[in-house]
């Protein structure tokens, strides 16, 4: 009996210890540095001037020209603006494709706008989304091949 209780002891003794090791909970998503996370998106101003088709083709880390779903998201992009004093940026919203029929660059569903009285008013052909239009800071179409700032967005 002793040798099978120390052999038992011996074969509890060479089992590996048990590990402390503390599970993470997974990191939560961050923004690349210089962007600015709000709900699960990034944003980032970007202040170099272009047109709308060139500014959405200057993009990086998978973003695209911001679209905006909510009066606090537009109230937070124009926080971010206002920080690099900006006035008008370029926002992902365009009805080049069918006029009157606005959609956003990032593929998501344009159901909130904060268009200007009268806008959008196609004037001479204007197909693509300004903000901060005026002392009203709200959206007016406007020539896309206008030269603003813009600001970008992607999920996190």
């Amino acid at each position: 009996m002793e040798k099978a209780l120390l052999s038992n002891l011996t074969s509890i003794h060479l089992l590996p210890a048990k590990s402390h090791v503390v599970k993470r909970s997974p990191r939560s998503p961050c923004c690349p540095g210089g962007w600015t996370k709000y709900g699960h998106r990034c944003f980032f101003f970007n202040s170099t001037v272009a047109s709308w088709a060139d500014a959405e083709k200057l993009l990086v880390h998978g973003a695209n020209l911001a679209s905006v779903h909510s009066i606090r998201e537009y109230q937070k992009i124009q926080r971010l603006t206002a920080h690099y004093g900006y006035p008008q940026i370029w926002i992902g919203g365009t009805d080049a494709p069918q006029e009157g029929i606005w959609l956003w660059s990032d593929g998501t569903s344009f159901h909130y706008s904060h268009w200007c009285p009268g806008e959008p008013n196609n004037f001479h052909n204007q197909h693509c989304i300004q903000m901060n239009y005026g002392g009203s800071k709200c959206w007016d179409d406007v020539w896309c091949d206008a030269h603003l700032p813009s600001v970008c967005a992607k999920k996190v």
